[in-house]
């Protein structure tokens, strides 16, 4: 079992960014983690569908994630969180491919590793066991005790898709293929593609100037028309074409 449990961005201004997100997507934010302040960030976690989309911003000069902001040109995709049964099995397989650790770090009730993004590039990678993880709607660490009375559903479902851009981007998901032990398949643009058990890892060029990283996302859209209108009024870019709307830095394509 492999899930696209979470996903991380990373923001300049928390508070804007908690804005766009409740009046372009209609999300609750179910959890804000003080513990994140031994990395020098703040944050908080909104659940889409059974999933959830976290926004951390730094406190102070001198993060990991203010690196990241200055590296990447402002605003953006900064982890995918997948939720695994077996985690000692895929942290003997992590250790036998040699990639080093952001993190190692387990309790009762939870147990994950963060991946070194120079060993497995395009946005950090975190595994993560979390008891009860046969229920959909169950528990899970990151999102506090009690996550669902902020799950809000009438105007987008769900996260589809997360899509990870580089100069090589075959090279890419071939890197991932192997971590995450999943084959590589083809979608019909010809793009690699990693289906987990609830979503897909897509794999396309950087054509946007800001170099390899998680530039975009897929969110099934209830009221699609809810969110373009609400994204021009936050002023936010809208790409009708192709039913695109950037926000945090990252391409929210509704499907």
């Amino acid at each position: 079992m492999l899930r696209m449990r979470q996903i991380c961005l990373v923001a300049e201004d928390l508070d804007t960014i908690e804005a766009h997100l409740r009046g372009v997507f209609g999300l609750e934010v179910c959890y804000r983690d003080e513990g994140v302040g031994v990395f020098g960030l703040h944050n908080f976690l909104m659940p889409i569908g059974n999933s959830f989309l976290e926004v951390v911003s730094p406190l102070r000069p001198g993060t990991a994630g203010g690196r990241y902001l200055h590296r990447r040109g402002g605003d953006g995709g900064y982890m995918v969180i997948m939720q695994c049964d077996e985690i000692a099995a895929r942290r003997a397989h992590v250790a036998e491919l040699g990639i080093r650790l952001v993190s190692d770090s387990s309790n009762e009730r939870s147990d994950g590793i963060q991946l070194h993004p120079k060993d497995v590039p395009g946005a950090i990678a975190e595994l993560r066991w979390n008891a009860g993880d046969e229920d959909l709607a169950g528990p899970w660490s990151p999102a506090g005790p009690n996550w669902l009375p902020a799950q809000r559903t009438d105007v987008v479902r769900r996260m589809s898709a997360a899509e990870l851009q580089a100069a090589d981007p075959r090279a890419l998901a071939e890197r991932w293929s192997e971590v995450l032990q999943l084959p590589l398949e083809e979608n019909g643009a010809g793009q690699p593609r990693i289906a987990l058990d609830d979503a897909e890892l897509r794999f396309v060029e950087a054509s946007d100037g800001r170099g390899d990283g998680l530039g975009g996302l897929d969110v099934e859209a209830v009221d699609r028309e809810h969110v373009l209108h609400a994204a021009r009024e936050h002023d936010l870019e809208v790409r009708e074409d192709d039913g695109v709307v950037v926000l945090c830095g990252v391409r929210f394509r509704l499907v």
